[in-house]
């Protein structure tokens, strides 16, 4: 009898491959979300490259985030 499925390499068949190709997309990109927004965060707390007076002269940096958060959302 011959197998109407065919099977790759991996073991899978293509519509089992197409799922996982979709899952491991879908987590990807929430992976992705998730570490954009730590890297935001993390900015706002303590840029990385700080004004020609060091971190002294970001005082500022939250009111100016906050004003620029809600064009974001």
């Amino acid at each position: 009898m011959a197998e109407t499925s065919s099977v790759s390499l991996s073991g899978l068949t293509e519509s089992e491959a197409r799922e996982f190709h979709g899952l491991f997309i879908q987590g990807f990109l929430i992976f992705t979300a998730i570490a954009i927004v730590a890297h935001i965060l993390v900015w706002m707390w303590r840029p990385w490259i700080p004004g020609p007076e060091g971190y002294v002269s970001l005082e500022h940096i939250n009111q100016t985030a906050q004003a620029l958060l809600p064009m974001l959302a």
